[in-house]
C-alpha cells in the first residue's frame, strides 16, 4: 500500500504530466464548489423569503402589555377609561379597558370603538400579537396610514378601522392576513387604487370599503372571493360598472355600489348570479338602460336602490314576482309611464321613493292597499288625477310627498283622521281645490305642511294651533281668505310660516309674538291692515321679516330690530306705514335686504345702516327720508342695487359711492340732491342704470 501511494505521487508529480487526471480531479472540484454555492444561494433565498413573513416573536403578556403602554403615550388623546393602561396594572392586563384574553393568558382581542382615540398606528407593536384575532378602533380620531406592519397581525379574524381619519393606499400586506372573514375600512380617505391582493382573502364574508376615495385596480388581476355575502363599495371613484368578480361572488346577500361613477347597463348575469341578493344599492351613479325582466329573478331582495342614474323605460309592471320587497327608490331617473299596480301587492312594503321621474299615470287604487307603507314620495312626475280613497288605508304612513305634479280635486277629510302619524305632509305645486281641512288639527305629530301654490280656498282652521310639534307652515300661493287665527300662537315650535300671495285680512294677531322660535316670517301680498302689534319684538330669532304689499299702517314698534339680532331680509315695503324707522332696526348688523319703499317714513335712516357690511339691496324710495345723502352709507363691498328715489336727501353724491364695485342700480332721483357728479362713478363697471334726475 505504501508503494502504491508512492508511485502515484511519483506519477502526478512526473515531469510527464498527466492531463486526464488533472481534468478528473478539475471537475470534481467544481462540482463540490457548485454543490456548496447552491446550498449557500438556497440559505440566502430561504433568509430572504422568511423575511417577508409575518414577524414571529415570543410574546407575554408582559412584552403586550409594554407595547400597549407605549402606544398609548404615542397618542394625542385618549379616554380616561384607558387609565387602566398603565405600567403599574400590568398583571391585570387581561381586565384592561377594550381587552381580553386567551387561555394562556394573552390577548386576544382589542375592542376600542367609539373611545374618543386621537393619534396614528405608526407606533402600534403589530408583531406582539400574533394570537390577536380581533381588532376594532372603528368610530374614533384616528388617522396616519394604516401600516404595513399590519401583515403581523397573522392570526386575525375581525378588523375594523372605520369611521377614522385614516389616509394614503391600504396597504397590499394586508392580504396576508388569510385568516381574516371581516374587514371594514369604511369612512375613512384612503386613496389610490384598491390593492389586488385583497382578493387574496378568500375567507372574507364581509368586506366594507366604502366612504373613501379609491379607484379601479386591473380588476382582471382580481381573483373571486367565494364566501363574500356582504360587499360595499360605496362613495369612492370607481368607473368599470358591475365587476366581474362580484358577478362570481354567488353567496352575496348585500351589495352596495352607490356613489361611485360607473356606468353602463346592468350585466344579465348579475340577476342569473346573484340569486341570494336580499340589499341592492347602486344609486348615483351613471348606470342607464331599462330594467331587465331578469330582475325578477332576484326573488330574495329586499331593498332596491336605483336612484340617481340614467335608467329608462317602464318600471317593471310585475313587481309583485318579488314579493321580499320593503324598500325601492327608483328616485332621479328617466322612468315614464304609470306607477305599476302590483306595487299594491308588496305586503311587506315600507319606503317607496319615485320622485323625479317621467311617470304620467294617476295613483293606482292598489297603492292603498300597502297597508304597512311609512313612506312615499312622488313629487316631480307628470302624475294627474284625485288622490284614490284608498290611500287613507295607509295609517302608518310619516311621510307623504306628492308635490310638483298635476293632482286635483281636495284633501279629503276622510284621509286625515287616519294619517295621524304624520311628520311631513306636502302637496305644494299641484291643483289641489277646497279648503284646509278642519281635521288638520289632528295630526299632532305633523312638523311640516306645505300646501303652497295650489288653488285652496276658505280660511285657515283654527285647528291648525293644535300641531304643537309643527316646524314649516308653508301655504303662499293659494286663494285663502279670512283672518289668521289667534290659535297660531300656540305653535311653539314653528320655524318657517310662509303665507305671502294669498287674500288674508284682517289685523295682525299679537300672538304671533309668542312664536320665539320663529325664523322667517312672510305674510306679503295679502290684505292685511291695522298696526303692527308690539309682540314682534319677542321674535328674537327671526331672520327674515316680509309684509310687503299689505295695508298697514301706523309706526313700526320702538323696539323692533334691537331683540332682533339676527334680521337678513326686512321689507315693509308698499305699505302706509308712517313714523320713523326703529334707531335699533339692523342693530345685528347682518342685514342683506333692505325694503322699505312705498311708505310714508319720514326722519332720518338708522345710523346702523352704516355697519351693515353684508348689505346687499337696499330700497327707500317714496318715502320722506331725509339728511345728507353723503352720511348714509358706510362699506357695502357686496351691494348691488340703491333706490333712494322720490325723497328729501340733500348734499353732495360722495366719491365713496365708487367703491361699491358690485352696484348695478343707482336710482337717487327726485331728491334735493345739489353739486357735481362724482367721476369716480365711471368706475362701477357693473352699473346698468343710473337716475339722478
Amino acid at each position: 500500500m505504501c508503494y502504491q501511494s508512492l508511485h502515484t505521487s511519483i506519477i502526478f508529480f512526473s515531469p510527464k504530466f498527466d492531463y486526464k487526471l488533472y481534468n478528473f480531479e478539475h471537475e470534481k472540484s467544481l462540482k463540490t464548489i457548485m454543490a456548496a454555492f447552491r446550498i449557500i444561494l438556497n440559505l440566502l433565498l430561504y433568509i430572504a423569503f422568511v423575511s417577508l413573513l409575518p414577524l414571529k416573536t415570543t410574546s407575554t403578556s408582559r412584552t403586550q402589555a409594554e407595547a400597549l403602554i407605549k402606544w398609548k403615550h404615542t397618542l394625542s388623546s385618549s379616554p380616561s377609561s384607558m387609565n387602566s393602561w398603565s405600567s403599574r396594572n400590568i398583571q391585570n392586563l387581561c381586565n384592561w379597558t377594550g381587552v381580553t384574553c386567551n387561555e394562556q393568558g394573552t390577548i386576544s382581542t382589542i375592542s376600542l370603538s367609539g373611545s374618543s382615540i386621537s393619534g396614528t398606528l405608526t407606533s402600534f407593536q403589530f408583531s406582539s400579537f400574533q394570537n390577536l384575532t380581533r381588532f376594532d378602533l372603528s368610530n374614533n380620531q384616528v388617522s396616519g396610514v394604516i401600516p404595513s406592519a399590519i401583515r403581523n397581525l397573522s392570526s386575525i379574524v375581525y378588523l375594523d378601522l372605520s369611521s377614522n381619519r385614516f389616509e394614503g393606499e391600504i396597504p397590499q400586506e394586508i392580504g396576508r392576513l388569510t385568516q381574516l372573514r371581516y374587514l371594514d375600512l369604511n369612512d375613512n380617505s384612503l386613496t389610490g387604487a384598491i390593492p389586488i391582493q385583497i382578493s387574496n382573502l378568500q375567507k372574507v364574508w364581509y368586506l366594507n370599503l366604502g366612504g373613501n376615495y379609491l379607484t379601479d385596480p386591473n380588476w382582471s388581476d382580481f381573483s373571486s372571493m367565494p364566501t363574500l355575502t356582504f360587499l360595499s363599495l360605496h362613495l369612492n371613484r370607481l368607473q368599470n360598472g358591475v365587476l366581474d368578480f362580484i358577478l362570481q361572488s354567488k353567496k352575496l346577500t348585500y351589495l352596495d355600489l352607490s356613489s361611485n361613477l360607473l356606468k353602463g347597463s346592468l350585466p344579465e348575469t348579475l340577476f342569473i348570479n346573484l340569486r341570494n341578493l336580499e340589499y341592492l344599492n347602486l344609486t348615483n351613479n351613471m348606470f342607464q338602460g331599462e330594467l331587465s325582466k331578469n330582475f325578477y329573478n332576484l326573488t330574495k331582495l329586499k331593498d332596491l336602490r336605483l336612484g340617481t342614474n340614467q335608467f329608462s323605460g317602464p318600471i317593471l309592471q310585475d313587481l309583485h314576482l318579488l314579493p321580499n320587497l320593503e324598500v325601492i327608490e327608483l328616485f332621479e331617473n328617466q322612468f315614464e309611464g304609470t306607477v305599476p299596480s302590483s306595487i299594491g301587492r308588496l305586503q311587506n312594503l315600507w319606503y317607496l321613493d319615485l320622485h323625479l321621474n317621467r311617470l304620467n299615470s294617476s295613483i293606482p287604487y292598489e297603492l292603498g292597499f300597502c297597508s304597512k307603507l311609512t313612506y312615499l314620495a312622488l313629487a316631480e312626475n307628470s302624475l294627474s288625477g284625485e288622490l284614490p280613497i284608498s290611500l287613507s288605508n295607509l295609517t302608518l304612513i310619516t311621510y307623504l310627498g306628492i308635490s310638483e305634479n298635476n293632482f286635483s280635486g281636495e284633501i279629503s277629510s276622510d284621509f286625515i283622521p287616519n294619517w295621524t302619524k304624520l311628520v311631513s305632509l306636502q302637496v305644494q305645486h299641484n291643483l289641489f281645490t277646497g279648503t284646509i281641512p278642519r281635521e288638520i288639527g289632528l295630526l299632532s305629530d305633523l312638523e311640516f305642511l306645505f300646501l303652497f301654490n295650489n288653488s285652496f280656498t276658505g280660511s285657515i282652521p283654527l285647528e291648525i294651533g293644535n300641531l304643537e310639534n309643527l316646524q314649516s307652515l308653508h301655504i303662499s300661493g293659494n286663494q285663502i281668505s279670512g283672518s289668521i287665527p289667534s290659535t297660531i300662537g300656540k305653535l311653539s315650535n314653528i320655524r318657517s310660516m310662509k303665507f305671502h300671495s294669498n287674500n288674508i285680512s284682517g289685523i295682525f294677531p299679537p300672538e304671533i309674538g309668542n312664536l320665539t322660535s320663529l325664523i322667517e316670517l312672510d305674510i306679503s301680498t295679502n290684505q292685511l291692515s291695522g298696526e303692527f302689534p308690539y309682540t314682534l319684538s319677542n321674535l328674537s330669532n327671526l331672520e327674515l321679516f316680509s309684509v310687503f304689499s299689505n295695508d298697514f299702517t301706523g309706526s313700526i314698534p320702538a323696539e323692533f330690530g334691537k331683540n332682533n339680532p339676527f334680521l337678513r331680509t326686512v321689507s315693509f315695503s308698499d305699505n302706509s306705514f308712517s313714523g320713523e324707522l326703529p334707531s335699533g332696526l339692523c342693530s345685528g348688523f347682518r342685514v342683506e335686504n333692505f325694503t322699505v319703499n312705498g311708505n310714508n317714513f319720514t326722519g332720518l335712516l338708522p345710523d346702523c345702516i352704516k355697519n351693515c357690511t353684508s348689505l346687499r339691496r337696499i330700497r327707500l324710495d317714496g318715502n320722506q327720508f331725509f339728511g345728507d345723502i353723503s352720511q348714509v352709507f358706510g362699506v357695502h363691498p357686496n351691494l348691488k342695487d340703491i333706490f333712494l328715489g322720490d325723497n328729501q336727501f340733500t348734499g353732495e353724491i360722495s366719491p365713496e359711492f365708487g367703491k361699491f364695485k358690485k352696484l348695478s342700480t343707482l336710482q337717487l332721483e327726485r331728491n334735493r340732491i345739489s353739486g357735481k357728479i362724482p367721476p369716480e362713478l365711471g368706475d362701477l363697471q357693473q352699473l346698468g342704470a343710473l337716475r339722478l334726475e
